[in-house]
C-alpha cells in the first residue's frame, strides 16, 4: 500500500513541476528553465542532508545515479525538442507510455510477474496516460504522423531508463545523496549543451523565478516519492504510478488556468482511478 502511495506522490510531484515548469518556460526559455529548477532542487536536497544526516553512499551509487540523471535529462530535452516541432499531443502520451513500459518489461524479468489484478490495472494506467495527454481527435492525429515518433520515442527510453537506473541506484537504502548524484549528472548534461550551442544563461523576466523555484521543489518531491516506490513495493509498479504524472498536470491546467477538459481526458482520469483501484486490491 506504501508503494501505492508514494507512487501516486510522485506522479503528483512531477505533474504539479510539469505544470509550473511549462509556466517558468513560457517566460525564460525551456532550458534555462530545467537548469536553473535543478539548481534549486540541489540546494533543497544539501538542505536535506544537514537536517537528516544520511551518509554518503559508495561510488556506484553515485555512478549509477549520474547516469540515471543524464538519461531523465535527455528525455526531457528530446520532449521539449519535439514539442517545439508542434507534436505536443503526440510526443506527452507516446514518451509517458514509453517510459512506464519499459520498467514493466525490466520488473518482470527481475521480479517476476505481478498479481493479475494489477496486470489489468497497469493497462488501465497505461490507457490513462495516453487519453489524458489527448484533446478531442488527437488519437487519430497519431496515425497521420507516425514518422515523427523517433523523438517522443526517444524521449520515453530516457525517461524509461531513468525508472531502471534510478531504482538500482537505490536499492541499498540511500535516498537524498542519489538524488544528488542524480540532479548533478542531469546538469552537467545541459550545461554542456547551453556551451555548444552558445545559448544565453540570463533569464530576462524575473517574474519566472518563483515558478522556477517551484518547479524545483516539486521535481524534488517526485523523484523523492518514486525512490520511495521502488524501496517499499515492485519498480514496475512504481513506474506505472509515477508516470500517471500528466494528470496531474492536465487537472492543474483546467482549475488554474481555465483549459477546458476533454472528453478524452475525463476518459482518462477515469481509466486513472480504476487503475488505482485495482493496484491496491
Amino acid at each position: 500500500m506504501l508503494s501505492i502511495l508514494f507512487g501516486l506522490g510522485a506522479a503528483l510531484g512531477w505533474g504539479a513541476g510539469d505544470f509550473t515548469g511549462g509556466l517558468a518556460a513560457r517566460k525564460t526559455g525551456a532550458y534555462r528553465a530545467v537548469l536553473y529548477g535543478e539548481i534549486v532542487g540541489i540546494f533543497v536536497l544539501f538542505s536535506a542532508i544537514a537536517i537528516l544526516g544520511e551518509s554518503v553512499p559508495n561510488l556506484k551509487v553515485w555512478l549509477l545515479s549520474m547516469l540515471a540523471g543524464a538519461f531523465g535529462t535527455i528525455g526531457l530535452m528530446l520532449l521539449y525538442q519535439a514539442m517545439t516541432l508542434g507534436l505536443m499531443s503526440i510526443a506527452a502520451p507516446v514518451s509517458a507510455l514509453l517510459a512506464a513500459m519499459l520498467p514493466v518489461f525490466v520488473g518482470v524479468f527481475t521480479e517476476g510477474l505481478p498479481k493479475l489484478l494489477t496486470l489489468i490495472g497497469f493497462g488501465f494506467a497505461l490507457f490513462a496516460v495516453w487519453m489524458v495527454s489527448q484533446g478531442e481527435g488527437s488519437v487519430t492525429d497519431i496515425f497521420s504522423h507516425l514518422t515523427d515518433l523517433k523523438l517522443p520515442l526517444l524521449a520515453g527510453i530516457g525517461f524509461g531508463l531513468y525508472f531502471v537506473v534510478m531504482h538500482e541506484a537505490t536499492s541499498t537504502g540511500a535516498t537524498i545523496w542519489p538524488m544528488v548524484a542524480s540532479r548533478s549528472g542531469g546538469m552537467i548534461l545541459i550545461t554542456v549543451y547551453m556551451l555548444i550551442t552558445r545559448a544565453s544563461w540570463r533569464v530576462e523576466d524575473s517574474s519566472a523565478w518563483p515558478m522556477i523555484t517551484i518547479n524545483g521543489i516539486l521535481d524534488i518531491s517526485g523523484n523523492l516519492f518514486f525512490i520511495l516506490a521502488g524501496q517499499s513495493g515492485r519498480l514496475d509498479v512504481a513506474a506505472v504510478l509515477s508516470s500517471l504524472f500528466p494528470g496531474a498536470t492536465v487537472v492543474l491546467a483546467w482549475i488554474f488556468l481555465k483549459e477546458r477538459l476533454t472528453r478524452n481526458q475525463w476518459v482518462g482520469i477515469g481509466s486513472a482511478l480504476i487503475a488505482i483501484v485495482l493496484m491496491t486490491i
